[in-house]
């Protein structure tokens, strides 16, 4: 019975390549599999390794950067959530991949995403208990009809076989668009935005979370996020993100 699955799955998959053939998910040249990247698209992405902080996870350029291991934000304002880590460093390449899954109805991204946020966040998977995704706001969640991080969230569970509450948190209020702003024009704008869901409280209370996000910028929203979940009652907080953007301050690195 097993094998005769295997065949059906094979054979879908061929009929599907015949009719539509496997193309780059990113610049649409011809790939051998479904879902897969070319050699120069995947070439271009940077994915994330050490040194980088060892609270947010940003990269360093080279060993010997940030004093006890911290870059120069986390030294002087330790993030509310316990540590954090991405998949890749922010660039071209890569918002060519979670721009798309962010505004143009490309949710056959979050799959591919996801994959590779289990990769870089195998550690954070296996201590979180239950994972949950950044909120938008419900007048966005209208407009756009999905949350990004949600599907990066669902797909994240799926492979690591933990539970995931898609609404535990909530936007109370909307925010203005964060991207021109900078980390503390960030803070004030999502001070007391985001809140824990009341029916949420009861699965949050105790337990270690693992908050979800397609690009972590700042920080500031992970922060924002983290302290509403400890309010809650979680009892550690860790953040996993697609796509970390350098600081500029180490890397001249400009934010999205």
């Amino acid at each position: 019975m097993g094998a005769l699955l295997v065949a059906l799955r094979r054979g879908a998959g061929g009929l599907l390549d015949a009719v539509l053939p496997p193309q780059c998910l990113s610049c649409d040249r011809p790939v051998s599999e479904q879902g897969s990247l070319c050699s120069s698209c995947f070439g271009a992405l940077h994915l994330l390794v050490d040194p980088m902080c060892r609270l947010c996870g940003v990269p360093f350029e080279h060993q010997g950067l940030g004093e006890g291991g911290l870059c120069p934000a986390c030294a002087a304002t330790p993030p509310v959530f316990t540590r954090a880590r991405a998949a890749f460093a922010y660039n071209d390449a890569v918002a060519r991949l979670v721009l798309p899954l962010k505004h143009a109805d490309r949710t056959e991204l979050a799959a591919p995403l996801a994959q590779h946020m289990a990769r870089a966040g195998a550690a954070l998977l296996d201590a979180a208990e239950i994972l949950v995704p950044v909120p938008i706001h419900r007048r966005r969640l209208l407009a756009r009809r999905y949350n990004q991080a949600a599907l990066l969230a669902i797909r994240l569970g799926r492979l690591s076989g933990r539970p995931v509450l898609p609404d535990a948190l909530r936007r109370a209020r909307p925010t203005p668009s964060l991207g021109k702003l900078g980390a503390e024009a960030r803070r004030a704008a999502l001070r007391g935005a985001i809140e824990a869901a009341p029916r949420a409280v009861p699965r949050l209370r105790g337990r270690r979370v693992l908050l979800v996000d397609d690009v972590l910028t700042s920080g500031a929203t992970a922060d924002a996020c983290a302290a509403a979940l400890l309010e809650a009652g979680a009892a550690q907080v860790d953040v996993l993100a697609a796509a970390r953007v350098p600081d500029p301050r180490l890397s001249g690195a400009r934010m999205p």
